[in-house]
C-alpha cells in the first residue's frame, strides 16, 4: 500500500498539536492525537510518528538529551524552522486550518476571545482576529507546559492563571509566541513579574526587588513574598524559560519600574 504524502495543511495542523503536548505524551492513545487523526483522516499512530519527527528537530528537547525519530522528512524540518522564523504567521495558519477542518468560522470558534469583533471591519478586523487567536494559542501552550498550574504557588484555578511573557509582547515580536518566553503565573505574581517587583535568576529561583523589600515589615509581604524569596519555581514539562530572556528581564524590567 502506497503511503499518502502529507499535505501542508496536515503538517501545520500536526505541528499545532506538537507544541501543546509534552514529549512523554506523544503516543497513539493520547485523546488529542486521536482527535486530530479523525479530523485529518489519518491513523493515531501516523500522527504520533509525525509528532516524534518534529521532536527530532526541537532544540529544547535536544538540550535536555531527548531525541525524536531519526528518519524525519525534509518537510518536517522546514515546518519547524518556519515556526522559529515566523511564529505568528505559522501559528495563525495552523489555527485557521484546524477551524476549517472542523467547519467552524474563526469568528465563531474563537468568539470568547473576540469580544470587540462586531465593531470592526476589513483589515482592522483581520488583524484583531489574528492577534487574539495567537494570544489564545500562546496561553494554551504555556499553561499546558506548566501542567495548568502557577509556577510559584501551584495554584490550578484556570481563571487565576496568566501566560506571562518574559520579554513583553510589544518588546520582542519574533518571540511573542515562543513557549520559552512564557511562564504560567497566578494573577498576583504575573503583575509583580510584569512590574519588575520579582524576577528569576539563571537557576530559576525567585529574586525580590529592593522596592518590594521596602514592605518587609508588612504582614502581606511575609504572606505573599517573603516566603517565596529564593524559591525555585516548578519547572515546566517541556519548555524551560529561556535564560537569555530572563537576563533581559533582569536588566530591563526588574527593579526598574517606579
Amino acid at each position: 500500500m502506497t503511503r499518502k504524502n502529507w499535505t501542508r495543511h496536515e503538517l501545520v495542523a500536526a505541528f499545532n498539536l506538537y507544541l501543546q503536548i509534552p514529549f512523554g505524551q506523544i503516543h497513539q492513545r493520547n485523546p488529542k492525537i486521536i482527535e486530530l487523526a479523525e479530523l485529518i483522516g489519518r491513523s493515531p499512530s501516523a500522527i504520533g510518528l509525525k509528532l516524534s519527527n518534529f521532536a527530532s528537530f526541537d532544540p529544547i528537547l535536544k538540550a535536555r538529551g531527548i531525541k525524536g525519530m531519526s528518519n524525519a522528512a525534509k518537510a518536517d524540518r522546514e515546518i519547524f524552522e518556519e515556526f522559529y522564523n515566523n511564529q505568528e504567521e505559522l501559528v495563525f495558519e495552523s489555527e485557521t486550518v484546524i477551524a476549517k477542518l472542523e467547519n467552524k468560522p474563526m469568528a465563531d470558534k474563537f468568539k470568547n476571545e473576540l469580544p470587540d469583533i462586531k465593531s470592526m471591519q476589513g483589515k482592522e478586523r483581520s488583524s484583531y482576529i489574528k492577534s487574539r487567536v495567537n494570544q489564545h494559542f500562546f496561553r494554551k501552550v504555556v499553561l499546558t507546559n506548566y501542567n495548568d498550574s502557577c509556577a510559584i504557588t501551584g495554584i490550578s484555578i484556570p481563571t487565576l492563571l496568566i501566560a506571562s511573557h518574559i520579554k513583553p509582547w510589544a518588546k520582542d515580536k519574533d518571540n511573542r509566541l515562543n513557549p520559552s518566553n512564557g511562564i504560567c503565573l497566578s494573577v498576583l505574581y504575573d503583575k509583580a513579574f510584569d512590574r519588575g517587583l520579582i524576577t528569576l535568576d539563571d537557576n530559576y529561583k525567585i529574586v525580590l526587588s529592593s522596592m518590594l523589600l521596602e514592605y518587609s515589615s508588612k504582614e502581606f509581604f511575609h504572606s505573599n513574598f517573603g516566603k517565596i524569596e529564593n524559591k525555585k519555581i516548578f519547572l515546566p514539562e517541556k519548555y524551560l524559560p529561556n535564560t537569555d530572556f530572563l537576563k533581559w528581564h533582569q536588566e530591563n524590567i526588574f527593579d526598574k519600574v517606579k
